[in-house]
C-alpha cells in the first residue's frame, strides 16, 4: 500500500472526512493554461455502444489460381422421409514427406448426396389398397344383382327394350308432326288477354300442336266412357295424379276438348306447390289450369264449367315407386264440400300411363328405398328433379267411371263431417278399383 492510500485508511477508521482520498483520486491540480483532457466514453444502454472497439472489415481471400477444370457445384437431395446418417468424420492427412511441396490448391468439398428412401410399410399399405379393391368389387357384384332384381320384381325387367323400340316406332310420327308443333318462338310472346283465373286464351291456342303430339303421338292416348261426363252442368272430374310436372292435369284437360261428344272445356284445379314451381307452375295457369282454392272452385262450378280435381294433391308425385297406381288419402273431403254446395255431379277418372312417364330417378329417394340403402336419400346427385321435364313415352288410358249425382242432395250436407268423409270414401273406393283393373289389364307400358 501507498503511503497517500496509508492516510486515508487511517484517516477513515479514525472517523474522519475521507476528503483526502477524494483528493487522492483526482490527483494534482491542473496548472493554468493547460489542455483540457478528452471527455472520456460514456457507456449507456445502447448495446452497440459497449465491447470493443470497431474492427475493420475482413477482405475475402482470394481464391488460388487453378489449372485444372472448376469444380462442380454441391448437389444435396431432401429425404423424403428419414434424415440421411451424418458424414463420417475425414481421417486426418499423413504428415508429408520432408521436402515435397505443398500442392497448388485443394479441391473444394463435395456435399454427400442424401438419398430417397422408401416408407418401412409400404407393403403393409399396399396389402390394404389391394383389399379395399377387393372389397369395391364385391359390392359392385352384390349392387348389379339388386338391380336386376328390381327391374324383374317391378315388372320392368324388358323397359329398356320396350323404350328403343317404342321410341324407333315413334319416330316417323313425330317427325311427321313436328313442323307445327316446333313454332315456339309465338309460344313466348307476351299474353294479350288473361281471364280472372290466369289463362291465356291465344297461347292455349297456339300450344294445340304441341298439346296434341304429346297427347296421340307421343303417349297414344286412349280414351274411354267419356260420356259419362255430363255435356252440360256443373262437373267435377276426380282423377289420380301423379309426377313433379302435372301432365295429367293436361292430359285430362285435352282429353274432353278432344274426344268429349261436347268438347267440354274442363279446368284442372292445382295446389300452391304446384302452381309455384319455376317455369311450369306459370305455363301451366297460362294454359288454363287454375290455383286450387274454395272460392274459384265454386265460381267455375256456379258458372256451370267443368272442373277437375287430384284430391292426393302434390303428395301423388312423392309417393315411392313400389305404391305408383295407390291412391293417398283424400284430405278431409274439401271437393266434396264444393261440389255439394253447388250441386255438381261427381266422376271418377282413372290415369293409367303417367306414373311411367315420369322417370323414378325424379323422385326423392326412389334408389335408397328400392336398394335397401338409406344413406343414398340425403344424396342430391341421385335425385334428378329435371329428368321429369322429359316424359318417357310411356303409353296413356283414360276411362272416366259412372257419374255421382249431387244435384238432391242438400248443400247442408257440406257442414256434416260424416257425411262429407263418406262420400269421399266412396269416390275414392270407385276410383282405385278402375286403377286396378286397368292397370291389370294393359299389356306393356311403353308399347
Amino acid at each position: 500500500m501507498t503511503p497517500a492510500a496509508a492516510c486515508v485508511y487511517v484517516d477513515a477508521m479514525a472517523g474522519g472526512t475521507g476528503k483526502r482520498k477524494a483528493a487522492g483520486r483526482r490527483g494534482a491540480a491542473r496548472p493554468p493554461g493547460a489542455a483540457r483532457p478528452a471527455p472520456r466514453p460514456v457507456l449507456g444502454n445502447d448495446p452497440f455502444t459497449r465491447g470493443a472497439a470497431p474492427r475493420p472489415p475482413a477482405s475475402p481471400p482470394s481464391p488460388a489460381p487453378s489449372s485444372g477444370p472448376p469444380p462442380a457445384p454441391a448437389v444435396a437431395t431432401v429425404a423424403a422421409v428419414a434424415p440421411a446418417p451424418p458424414a463420417p468424420s475425414p481421417a486426418p492427412a499423413p504428415a508429408a514427406a520432408a521436402g515435397a511441396s505443398p500442392p497448388a490448391a485443394e479441391a473444394p468439398a463435395r456435399a454427400p448426396e442424401r438419398t430417397r428412401t422408401l416408407p418401412a410399410d409400404r407393403t403393409g399399405a399396399q396389402a390394404r389398397l389391394a383389399d379395399v379393391e377387393r372389397r369395391l368389387d364385391s359390392a359392385l357384384d352384390g349392387l348389379e344383382a339388386r338391380v336386376g332384381d328390381l327391374a324383374a320384381r317391378a315388372g320392368l325387367a324388358g323397359a329398356r327394350r320396350e323404350v328403343t323400340e317404342a321410341v324407333a316406332r315413334l319416330a316417323p310420327a313425330v317427325a311427321a308432326k313436328l313442323g307445327a308443333a316446333l313454332d315456339l318462338a309465338r309460344l313466348l310472346e307476351p299474353p294479350e288477354r288473361l281471364d280472372r283465373h290466369g289463362m291465356d286464351p291465344r297461347l292455349v291456342e297456339r300450344a294445340e300442336p304441341l298439346v296434341e303430339l304429346l297427347y296421340a303421338t307421343w303417349w297414344r292416348t286412349t280414351v274411354r266412357d267419356a260420356e259419362h261426363v255430363p255435356a252440360t252442368g256443373p262437373v267435377m272430374v276426380v282423377a289420380n295424379h301423379a309426377g313433379v310436372v302435372p301432365w295429367d292435369a293436361l292430359v285430362l284437360r285435352h282429353a274432353l276438348r278432344r274426344d268429349h261428344p261436347a268438347r267440354r272445356e274442363l279446368r284442372p284445379l292445382l295446389d300452391d306447390r304446384e302452381c309455384d314451381l319455376p317455369v311450369v307452375g306459370g305455363l301451366a295457369v297460362r294454359l288454363g289450369a287454375v290455383r286450387a282454392t274454395p272460392e274459384a272452385a265454386g265460381r267455375i262450378l256456379a258458372e256451370g264449367g267443368a272442373l277437375g280435381v287430384f284430391p292426393e294433391g302434390s303428395a301423388g308425385a312423392r309417393k315411392p315407386w313400389g305404391e305408383r297406381y295407390r291412391l293417398q288419402r283424400f284430405g278431409r273431403g274439401g271437393f266434396v264440400k264444393v261440389a255439394l254446395r253447388a250441386g255438381a255431379t261427381l266422376v271418377p277418372c282413372a290415369i293409367v300411363g303417367s306414373e311411367e312417364a315420369a322417370p323414378g330417378i325424379s323422385r326423392t329417394g326412389w334408389l335408397a328405398d328400392r336398394l335397401g340403402l338409406p344413406l343414398l336419400t340425403a344424396s342430391p346427385l341421385l335425385r334428378l328433379a329435371p329428368a321429369a321435364l322429359l316424359p318417357l313415352p310411356s303409353r296413356w288410358s283414360l276411362r272416366f267411371g259412372p257419374p255421382i249425382p249431387l244435384a238432391g242432395r242438400s248443400p247442408a250436407e257440406a257442414e256434416d263431417p260424416a257425411r262429407v268423409g263418406e262420400l269421399a270414401e266412396t269416390v275414392r273406393a270407385t276410383l282405385q278399383g278402375m286403377l286396378d283393373e286397368d292397370v291389370s289389364a294393359r299389356g306393356s307400358v311403353f308399347l
